[in-house]
């Protein structure tokens, strides 16, 4: 029987050369004047489904971008897998900063420079090349199949969110798989099993009724600017531990086995801090530099708007203040149940001179996977097998919401294999995606599959 590792080595100039005309649309979710180009997106995945021997394949029209399904279901009582990524990509501005166009993808000293090149169109490709050359040397999957991939991950994902509870049947499977992540670097693959989820909110103080001289009003009118400097100073400590009271209550603690397991995480904490340009590591010192990264909550405003911000003086006191605030969470922390502890926290600080008032702007749940189950063991093997190293188990700061959307409404635990690197620069100038991982992706993408339906991952344990 035909070899689909040899079957893909065969037809890596094929693969780059669609990767290439796939990068080249610039399907930006955000801007209204690309949504034409979005849609040439979808259409041109949904074909190279078809041509891969996927089944099923449907472009469903949303009230935004359209999602694309496609699955191949014939391996009975085999696992099912559903594959998650998606077509959308970010803004290229600022165009002066690339070094090549944004949607002429240029290959560079193994890297292949475009938008979307590493986030995520890149690594989502991988799994449709995978599918495509297990089917032409074998005509079947070891297990089944289904794709479901979204055009709207960098604009709010609302589409697919709205469609999931709508279609728990039609997106039923054992376990999800998603590559949206990256590795420790070009040889060094990881395996993410936790994400941090997002509680996002606005705080906004009135004061006078308009902005007011500071001679003639000072020292009789609260400055609001005051006022949202002494209730910011009063969310933390100076160590970064959170001060809203029962903030913590929920928070899941770290157990000894999985302190270990981020313990052998290889941060190169000068090089880290050399990328960020700080003087120093920061945080609260109960937890080493990895946990804070990744395993603990967090709290950071992220803009302060109001008064007088032009070139010279002027003296003013602002009527109206406005900040921008997010908290990282952690499995067991509600995203509303945190917005509702800072409200009524932010409340009691708030003095009776000014109205202040605290928005939610949106949430998202952590989510967390057993890096014992099954899929993330056969995950591990397909890595080690492709790539000549074991991987470290990782978790991820940020958030990618459907994975805990899966979790919560499909019942389903996410294998994140990623491909990406910690250089790649997603959602900035020159952002990259190194080829060789692009091939060896594709190849461990068919060893996690063929693992996943034999069980064949015991021995790597």
């Amino acid at each position: 029987m035909p070899d689909p590792i040899a079957y893909a080595r065969a037809h890596q100039a094929d693969y780059l050369a669609e990767l290439i005309d796939f990068l080249r649309i610039p399907s930006i979710s955000t801007q209204p004047e690309r949504t034409e180009d979005t849609a040439v997106a979808a259409q041109w995945l949904a074909d190279k489904m078809k041509q891969a021997g996927l089944e099923n394949v449907e472009i469903i029209a949303t009230q935004r971008h359209p999602l694309v399904y496609a699955d191949w279901l014939h391996a009975g009582d085999a696992p099912t897998v559903l594959i998650y990524g998606h077509y959308d990509v970010q803004p290229a501005e600022p165009l002066e900063l690339w070094d090549s166009p944004p949607f002429e993808p240029t290959v560079r000293d193994d890297f292949l420079y475009a938008r979307g090149a590493s986030d995520d169109k890149g690594q989502v490709y991988v799994h449709v090349k995978a599918v495509e050359a297990i089917l032409q040397s074998n005509g079947r999957l070891p297990v089944n199949v289904k794709f479901i991939v979204e055009g709207e991950e960098e604009s709010g994902g609302e589409s697919l969110e709205a469609f999931i509870p709508q279609n728990k049947a039609k997106l039923a499977a054992d376990v999800a798989l998603v590559s949206d992540t990256a590795m420790v670097n070009a040889q060094q693959p990881a395996i993410v099993y936790g994400l941090r989820g997002m509680c996002y909110a606005y705080i906004d103080i009135v004061g006078p009724k308009r902005d007011l001289h500071s001679g003639s009003f000072g020292g009789g009118i609260n400055n609001p600017l005051n006022v949202l400097g002494h209730i910011i100073a009063k969310l933390k400590d100076e160590d970064g531990r959170v001060l809203i009271p029962g903030f913590y209550d929920a928070v899941r603690p770290l157990t000894e086995q999985e302190r270990n397991i981020l313990a052998q995480f290889p941060l190169d904490e000068a090089a880290w801090l050399a990328e960020t340009g700080a003087p120093e590591p920061w945080g609260d010192p109960d937890y080493t530099l990895v946990e804070r990264l990744g395993a603990r909550p967090t709290l950071d405003v992220h803009g302060i708007i109001g008064g007088y911000t032009g070139p010279g003086a002027k003296t003013v006191l602002p009527s109206k203040v406005h900040a921008k605030l997010s908290m990282r969470l952690v499995p067991d922390q509600e995203p509303d149940e945190i917005f509702h502890l800072l409200k009524a926290y932010v409340a009691k600080l708030a003095p009776p001179s000014v109205k202040v008032t605290v928005t939610l702007e949106h949430g998202a749940l952590a989510s967390i996977t057993d890096f014992n189950i099954p899929a993330m063991q056969a995950a591990a093997k397909a890595y080690a097998t492709a790539f000549g190293e074991e991987p470290f188990f990782m978790r991820e700061g940020g958030s990618i919401p459907v994975v805990s959307q899966f979790q919560s409404e499909l019942g389903l635990e996410t294998v994140l294999m990623g491909f990406g690197l910690p250089g790649d620069q997603i959602h900035a100038p020159n952002e990259r995606f190194y080829l060789p991982n692009f091939y060896r992706g594709i190849e461990t993408s068919i060893h996690f599959l063929q693992n996943l339906a034999s069980g064949s991952f015991e021995e790597w344990q």
